[in-house]
Protein backbone atom coordinates (compact mmCIF):
# COMPACT_ATOMS: atom_id res chain seq x y z
CA UNK A 1 0.00 0.00 0.00
CA UNK A 2 0.91 3.85 -0.15
CA UNK A 3 0.37 4.60 3.61
CA UNK A 4 3.70 5.54 5.06
CA UNK A 5 2.23 4.84 8.60
CA UNK A 6 2.54 1.30 8.11
CA UNK A 7 6.77 2.16 7.20
CA UNK A 8 7.25 3.95 10.27
CA UNK A 9 5.76 1.60 12.18
CA UNK A 10 8.37 -0.56 11.42
CA UNK A 11 11.10 1.69 12.55
CA UNK A 12 9.11 1.62 15.86
CA UNK A 13 9.05 -2.57 15.94
CA UNK A 14 5.38 -2.93 15.75
CA UNK A 15 5.80 -5.55 13.39
CA UNK A 16 9.26 -6.00 11.83
CA UNK A 17 8.16 -9.32 11.01
CA UNK A 18 9.39 -10.80 7.48
CA UNK A 19 8.15 -7.95 5.57
CA UNK A 20 11.14 -5.96 6.11
CA UNK A 21 14.82 -6.03 6.24
CA UNK A 22 15.98 -6.03 9.90
CA UNK A 23 19.64 -4.06 8.82
CA UNK A 24 17.05 -1.59 6.75
CA UNK A 25 15.30 -1.04 9.75
CA UNK A 26 18.60 -0.26 11.91
CA UNK A 27 20.21 1.75 8.86
CA UNK A 28 17.30 4.12 9.35
CA UNK A 29 17.11 3.86 12.97
CA UNK A 30 20.59 5.45 12.82
CA UNK A 31 19.84 7.83 10.17
CA UNK A 32 17.19 9.42 12.65
CA UNK A 33 20.06 9.47 15.50
CA UNK A 34 22.27 11.53 13.36
CA UNK A 35 19.77 14.37 12.29
CA UNK A 36 18.52 14.32 15.78
CA UNK A 37 22.25 14.98 16.84
CA UNK A 38 21.66 18.02 14.36
CA UNK A 39 19.05 19.85 16.81
CA UNK A 40 20.76 22.26 19.01
CA UNK A 41 18.99 22.06 22.21
CA UNK A 42 15.49 21.11 23.13
CA UNK A 43 12.06 21.67 21.37
CA UNK A 44 10.55 24.34 22.73
CA UNK A 45 7.20 23.09 22.52
CA UNK A 46 6.38 19.16 22.41
CA UNK A 47 3.18 17.25 21.16
CA UNK A 48 1.09 15.25 22.95
CA UNK A 49 1.38 11.62 21.96
CA UNK A 50 3.73 12.07 19.16
CA UNK A 51 3.13 8.13 17.98
CA UNK A 52 0.01 8.91 16.82
CA UNK A 53 -0.14 8.34 12.67
CA UNK A 54 -1.61 12.50 11.88
CA UNK A 55 1.79 13.87 13.76
CA UNK A 56 3.73 11.84 10.26
CA UNK A 57 0.91 13.82 7.88
CA UNK A 58 1.82 17.15 9.75
CA UNK A 59 5.46 16.19 9.11
CA UNK A 60 5.05 15.37 5.63
CA UNK A 61 2.85 18.91 5.33
CA UNK A 62 5.46 20.59 6.49
CA UNK A 63 8.31 19.05 3.96
CA UNK A 64 5.86 19.27 0.58
CA UNK A 65 3.54 22.09 1.19
CA UNK A 66 2.42 21.94 -2.19
CA UNK A 67 1.68 18.18 -2.11
CA UNK A 68 -0.97 18.83 0.21
CA UNK A 69 -4.02 16.97 -0.89
CA UNK A 70 -7.83 17.03 -0.65
CA UNK A 71 -10.08 14.03 -2.05
CA UNK A 72 -12.22 15.36 -5.10
CA UNK A 73 -15.05 13.11 -4.19
CA UNK A 74 -15.89 11.38 -1.04
CA UNK A 75 -14.17 7.35 -1.60
CA UNK A 76 -12.62 8.05 -4.76
CA UNK A 77 -9.12 7.79 -6.02
CA UNK A 78 -8.12 11.44 -7.71
CA UNK A 79 -7.20 14.08 -5.09
CA UNK A 80 -6.43 17.80 -5.66
CA UNK A 81 -2.93 19.02 -4.81
CA UNK A 82 -2.40 22.15 -3.19
CA UNK A 83 -0.04 23.32 -5.94
CA UNK A 84 -3.51 23.40 -8.01
CA UNK A 85 -2.26 19.93 -10.35
CA UNK A 86 -4.13 16.90 -9.80
CA UNK A 87 -3.06 13.55 -8.43
CA UNK A 88 -4.59 10.28 -8.43
CA UNK A 89 -4.20 6.68 -7.09
CA UNK A 90 -3.51 4.12 -10.11
CA UNK A 91 -5.35 1.10 -8.18
CA UNK A 92 -7.26 0.95 -5.02
CA UNK A 93 -5.57 1.78 -1.78
CA UNK A 94 -6.83 1.70 2.17
CA UNK A 95 -5.68 5.69 1.57
CA UNK A 96 -8.64 6.33 -0.72
CA UNK A 97 -10.98 6.64 2.60
CA UNK A 98 -8.87 9.81 3.41
CA UNK A 99 -10.62 13.07 2.80
CA UNK A 100 -6.86 14.54 3.51
CA UNK A 101 -3.27 13.59 2.60
CA UNK A 102 0.31 14.51 2.18
CA UNK A 103 2.27 13.02 -0.74
CA UNK A 104 5.08 12.12 -0.35
CA UNK A 105 6.45 10.23 -3.87
CA UNK A 106 4.77 10.98 -6.93
CA UNK A 107 5.07 11.00 -10.32
CA UNK A 108 3.86 10.01 -14.12
CA UNK A 109 4.43 8.32 -17.09
CA UNK A 110 4.14 9.24 -20.40
CA UNK A 111 0.64 9.42 -21.63
CA UNK A 112 -0.66 9.75 -18.84
CA UNK A 113 -2.73 12.68 -17.89
CA UNK A 114 -2.48 12.84 -13.95
CA UNK A 115 0.31 12.28 -11.63
CA UNK A 116 0.17 9.21 -9.69
CA UNK A 117 0.74 8.47 -5.80
CA UNK A 118 2.38 5.94 -4.60
CA UNK A 119 3.22 7.45 -0.91
CA UNK A 120 1.33 9.63 1.50
CA UNK A 121 0.04 10.07 4.79
CA UNK A 122 -3.23 10.56 6.09
CA UNK A 123 -3.61 14.11 7.13
CA UNK A 124 -5.65 15.63 9.88
CA UNK A 125 -7.47 19.09 8.54
CA UNK A 126 -7.80 20.40 12.35
CA UNK A 127 -4.10 20.72 12.06
CA UNK A 128 -4.54 23.98 9.82
CA UNK A 129 -5.87 25.27 13.33
CA UNK A 130 -2.81 24.94 15.11
CA UNK A 131 0.74 23.77 14.26
CA UNK A 132 -0.03 24.20 10.00
CA UNK A 133 -1.52 27.34 10.99
CA UNK A 134 1.47 29.70 9.00
CA UNK A 135 0.04 27.37 5.78
CA UNK A 136 -3.60 28.88 5.44
CA UNK A 137 -3.79 32.17 3.88
CA UNK A 138 -7.31 34.26 4.20
CA UNK A 139 -8.86 35.20 0.55
CA UNK A 140 -11.38 37.22 -0.23
CA UNK A 141 -13.43 35.65 -3.15
CA UNK A 142 -14.90 37.78 -5.66
CA UNK A 143 -16.53 36.15 -8.46
CA UNK A 144 -20.17 35.48 -10.42
CA UNK A 145 -22.37 32.70 -10.21
CA UNK A 146 -23.13 31.45 -13.66
CA UNK A 147 -26.35 29.97 -12.77
CA UNK A 148 -27.56 32.84 -11.20
CA UNK A 149 -25.94 35.82 -12.73
CA UNK A 150 -25.36 37.41 -10.04
CA UNK A 151 -22.21 38.23 -8.17
CA UNK A 152 -20.89 36.11 -4.97
CA UNK A 153 -18.68 37.46 -2.59
CA UNK A 154 -16.83 35.05 0.09
CA UNK A 155 -14.21 35.18 2.47
CA UNK A 156 -11.83 31.53 2.21
CA UNK A 157 -9.14 30.16 3.92
CA UNK A 158 -7.09 28.37 1.82
CA UNK A 159 -4.36 25.97 1.70
CA UNK A 160 -2.54 26.94 -1.35
CA UNK A 161 -5.51 26.10 -4.01
CA UNK A 162 -7.52 24.15 -1.89
CA UNK A 163 -10.32 25.52 0.25
CA UNK A 164 -10.64 24.46 3.80
CA UNK A 165 -13.44 26.63 4.12
CA UNK A 166 -15.99 29.75 3.47
CA UNK A 167 -18.38 32.22 4.72
CA UNK A 168 -20.30 34.67 2.71
CA UNK A 169 -19.46 37.96 2.59
CA UNK A 170 -22.45 40.18 3.18
CA UNK A 171 -21.40 43.80 2.70
CA UNK A 172 -19.02 44.61 -0.25
CA UNK A 173 -16.65 47.87 -0.42
CA UNK A 174 -17.41 49.57 -3.77
CA UNK A 175 -13.44 48.95 -4.67
CA UNK A 176 -13.75 45.54 -4.35
CA UNK A 177 -17.10 45.13 -6.09
CA UNK A 178 -15.11 46.82 -9.06
CA UNK A 179 -12.26 44.81 -8.71
CA UNK A 180 -14.49 41.75 -9.32
CA UNK A 181 -16.86 43.37 -12.32
CA UNK A 182 -13.06 44.66 -14.29
CA UNK A 183 -12.23 41.19 -13.69
CA UNK A 184 -15.27 39.65 -14.94
CA UNK A 185 -15.34 41.14 -17.83
CA UNK A 186 -11.31 40.64 -18.64
CA UNK A 187 -12.13 36.74 -18.11
CA UNK A 188 -15.23 36.24 -20.40
CA UNK A 189 -14.07 39.34 -22.68
CA UNK A 190 -15.80 42.48 -24.41
CA UNK A 191 -18.57 40.18 -26.15
CA UNK A 192 -19.83 40.75 -22.21
CA UNK A 193 -20.54 44.54 -22.92
CA UNK A 194 -23.50 45.38 -25.46
CA UNK A 195 -21.54 45.68 -28.82
CA UNK A 196 -23.84 46.50 -31.97
CA UNK A 197 -21.98 46.13 -35.24
CA UNK A 198 -22.45 49.88 -35.50
CA UNK A 199 -20.01 50.33 -32.58
CA UNK A 200 -17.82 47.46 -34.30
CA UNK A 201 -17.18 49.68 -37.52
CA UNK A 202 -16.60 52.44 -35.36
CA UNK A 203 -13.94 50.63 -33.77
CA UNK A 204 -12.25 49.47 -36.73
CA UNK A 205 -12.76 53.21 -38.65
CA UNK A 206 -10.74 54.70 -36.10
CA UNK A 207 -8.26 51.59 -36.18
CA UNK A 208 -7.72 51.62 -39.99
CA UNK A 209 -6.83 55.83 -39.51
CA UNK A 210 -4.24 54.65 -36.86
CA UNK A 211 -2.79 51.97 -39.02
CA UNK A 212 -2.10 54.75 -41.84
CA UNK A 213 -0.72 57.39 -39.50
CA UNK A 214 2.01 54.66 -38.07
CA UNK A 215 2.66 53.40 -41.17
CA UNK A 216 3.08 56.71 -42.85
CA UNK A 217 4.61 59.17 -39.55
CA UNK A 218 5.52 56.34 -36.77
CA UNK A 219 2.91 58.20 -34.92
CA UNK A 220 -1.05 58.79 -34.72
CA UNK A 221 -3.50 61.24 -33.03
CA UNK A 222 -6.02 58.33 -33.32
CA UNK A 223 -6.12 56.42 -29.90
CA UNK A 224 -5.85 52.51 -29.64
CA UNK A 225 -9.46 50.78 -29.70
CA UNK A 226 -9.15 47.59 -30.41
CA UNK A 227 -9.89 45.15 -27.66
CA UNK A 228 -6.75 44.11 -26.23
CA UNK A 229 -5.90 47.73 -25.92
CA UNK A 230 -9.56 47.75 -24.04
CA UNK A 231 -9.22 45.29 -21.87
CA UNK A 232 -6.10 46.68 -20.64
CA UNK A 233 -7.55 50.24 -19.89
CA UNK A 234 -11.16 49.21 -18.86
CA UNK A 235 -10.50 51.08 -15.43
CA UNK A 236 -9.83 54.17 -16.99
CA UNK A 237 -13.10 54.01 -19.61
CA UNK A 238 -14.87 51.42 -18.31
CA UNK A 239 -15.05 51.80 -14.32
CA UNK A 240 -16.74 54.59 -13.79
CA UNK A 241 -20.01 53.71 -15.65
CA UNK A 242 -20.21 50.13 -13.10
CA UNK A 243 -21.72 51.53 -10.05
CA UNK A 244 -25.45 49.92 -10.77
CA UNK A 245 -24.02 46.40 -12.50
CA UNK A 246 -25.17 44.25 -9.97
CA UNK A 247 -26.14 41.29 -12.34
CA UNK A 248 -24.43 39.72 -15.33
CA UNK A 249 -28.23 41.35 -17.18
CA UNK A 250 -27.61 44.75 -16.45
CA UNK A 251 -24.10 44.76 -18.70
CA UNK A 252 -26.89 44.98 -21.23
CA UNK A 253 -27.91 48.28 -19.82
CA UNK A 254 -24.65 49.99 -20.70
CA UNK A 255 -24.60 52.79 -22.79
CA UNK A 256 -21.76 51.51 -24.48
CA UNK A 257 -21.77 53.88 -27.95
CA UNK A 258 -21.62 57.22 -25.97
CA UNK A 259 -18.78 55.34 -23.44
CA UNK A 260 -16.44 54.33 -26.02
CA UNK A 261 -17.28 57.54 -27.95
CA UNK A 262 -15.92 59.53 -24.99
CA UNK A 263 -12.51 58.63 -25.85
CA UNK A 264 -12.10 60.61 -28.99
CA UNK A 265 -11.63 63.68 -27.74
CA UNK A 266 -12.43 67.00 -29.94
CA UNK A 267 -12.12 67.46 -32.96
CA UNK A 268 -11.85 63.69 -33.42
CA UNK A 269 -15.33 62.99 -33.71
CA UNK A 270 -15.61 65.34 -36.75
CA UNK A 271 -12.86 64.28 -38.13
CA UNK A 272 -13.73 60.69 -38.41
CA UNK A 273 -16.60 61.21 -40.14
CA UNK A 274 -14.71 63.04 -42.91
CA UNK A 275 -11.51 60.72 -42.98
CA UNK A 276 -13.52 57.47 -42.56
CA UNK A 277 -17.12 58.20 -43.64
CA UNK A 278 -19.66 55.44 -42.66
CA UNK A 279 -21.18 55.84 -46.08
CA UNK A 280 -20.25 57.46 -49.44
CA UNK A 281 -22.51 58.83 -52.45
CA UNK A 282 -22.20 57.25 -55.81
CA UNK A 283 -23.11 58.63 -58.76
CA UNK A 284 -26.51 57.39 -58.68
CA UNK A 285 -27.28 59.51 -55.68
CA UNK A 286 -27.45 56.51 -53.47
CA UNK A 287 -25.49 56.67 -50.38
CA UNK A 288 -24.28 53.28 -50.11
CA UNK A 289 -22.61 51.88 -46.84
CA UNK A 290 -18.80 51.21 -46.45
CA UNK A 291 -17.62 48.28 -44.28
CA UNK A 292 -14.47 48.83 -42.43
CA UNK A 293 -14.39 45.12 -41.19
CA UNK A 294 -12.20 44.31 -44.32
CA UNK A 295 -9.00 46.17 -44.94
CA UNK A 296 -9.08 48.02 -47.38
CA UNK A 297 -12.90 48.93 -46.75
CA UNK A 298 -15.40 47.68 -48.85
CA UNK A 299 -17.76 49.23 -50.90
CA UNK A 300 -20.52 47.18 -52.31
CA UNK A 301 -22.64 48.75 -55.24
CA UNK A 302 -24.28 47.90 -58.16
CA UNK A 303 -22.23 47.93 -61.15
CA UNK A 304 -25.18 50.87 -62.92
CA UNK A 305 -24.77 53.21 -60.08
CA UNK A 306 -20.93 53.96 -61.02
CA UNK A 307 -21.81 54.81 -64.60
CA UNK A 308 -19.77 57.83 -64.81
CA UNK A 309 -17.34 57.27 -62.38
CA UNK A 310 -13.51 57.64 -63.64
CA UNK A 311 -12.14 56.35 -60.64
CA UNK A 312 -12.25 54.84 -57.59
CA UNK A 313 -13.54 56.40 -54.61
CA UNK A 314 -10.86 57.14 -51.84
CA UNK A 315 -11.07 57.85 -48.13
CA UNK A 316 -8.33 58.68 -45.31
CA UNK A 317 -7.79 62.13 -47.20
CA UNK A 318 -7.39 60.52 -50.65
CA UNK A 319 -4.52 57.73 -48.94
CA UNK A 320 -6.40 54.77 -49.73
CA UNK A 321 -8.85 53.33 -51.88
CA UNK A 322 -11.63 51.41 -51.25
CA UNK A 323 -11.83 47.95 -52.30
CA UNK A 324 -15.62 47.97 -55.14
CA UNK A 325 -17.52 44.50 -55.08
CA UNK A 326 -19.33 45.59 -58.13
CA UNK A 327 -22.67 43.72 -58.24
CA UNK A 328 -25.16 42.48 -60.66
CA UNK A 329 -29.10 43.30 -60.42
CA UNK A 330 -28.99 40.36 -58.34
CA UNK A 331 -26.98 42.21 -55.51
CA UNK A 332 -23.73 39.12 -56.40
CA UNK A 333 -20.49 40.19 -57.29
CA UNK A 334 -19.09 40.18 -60.61
CA UNK A 335 -15.99 41.79 -60.14
CA UNK A 336 -14.05 43.11 -57.77
CA UNK A 337 -11.49 46.04 -57.88
CA UNK A 338 -9.86 49.05 -56.34
CA UNK A 339 -9.23 49.58 -60.02
CA UNK A 340 -12.45 51.25 -61.35
CA UNK A 341 -10.49 52.82 -63.95
CA UNK A 342 -8.83 49.54 -65.50
CA UNK A 343 -12.19 47.66 -64.97
CA UNK A 344 -13.92 49.83 -67.48
CA UNK A 345 -11.03 50.31 -70.01
CA UNK A 346 -10.34 46.36 -70.06
CA UNK A 347 -13.24 44.52 -68.38
CA UNK A 348 -16.38 45.85 -68.43
CA UNK A 349 -17.19 44.71 -72.26
CA UNK A 350 -16.76 40.82 -71.17
CA UNK A 351 -18.80 41.75 -67.79
CA UNK A 352 -21.63 43.80 -70.12
CA UNK A 353 -22.25 40.86 -72.39
CA UNK A 354 -22.71 38.22 -69.72
CA UNK A 355 -24.90 40.44 -67.44
CA UNK A 356 -26.91 41.62 -70.94
CA UNK A 357 -27.83 37.96 -71.63
CA UNK A 358 -28.61 37.16 -68.19
CA UNK A 359 -30.57 40.55 -67.50
CA UNK A 360 -31.98 42.19 -71.07
CA UNK A 361 -34.73 44.65 -69.46
CA UNK A 362 -31.37 46.71 -68.24
CA UNK A 363 -29.42 49.39 -68.75
CA UNK A 364 -26.01 48.48 -69.97
CA UNK A 365 -24.57 50.77 -72.11
CA UNK A 366 -21.73 51.13 -74.60
CA UNK A 367 -19.45 53.48 -72.44
CA UNK A 368 -19.85 53.48 -68.81
CA UNK A 369 -17.95 56.92 -68.82
CA UNK A 370 -20.19 58.65 -70.33
CA UNK A 371 -23.62 57.00 -69.60
CA UNK A 372 -26.57 58.15 -66.69
CA UNK A 373 -25.85 56.17 -63.53
CA UNK A 374 -28.76 54.59 -62.48
CA UNK A 375 -30.49 53.02 -59.14
CA UNK A 376 -33.20 51.69 -61.29
CA UNK A 377 -33.29 48.75 -63.96
CA UNK A 378 -32.93 51.87 -66.57
CA UNK A 379 -32.55 55.77 -66.40
CA UNK A 380 -35.77 57.58 -66.19
CA UNK A 381 -36.72 59.21 -69.23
Amino acid sequence: GADLHERTALLAGESAGNRASRGAVQRARQLARQFRGYLRGQPVEAVADPDHPRWLGALLAFAYPDRVARQRRGGGGEYRLANGRAAQFGEPDALMKEPWLVVADLGSRQGQREERIYLAAALDAALFDSVLAEQVRVHDELDWDEREGVLRAERQRKVGELVLSSEALPNLDAEARSRALLGLVRRKGLELLPWTPELRQWQARIALLRRLDLESKGESEWPDVGDQALLASLEAWLLPYLGKVSRLAHFANLELPGILHGLLSWPLPQRLDELAPRTLQVPSGSNIRLDYSENPPVLAVRLQELFGLADTPRIAGGRLAVKLHLLSPAQRPVQVTQDLANFWRSTYAEVKKDLKGRYPKHYWPDDPLIAEPTARAKPRR
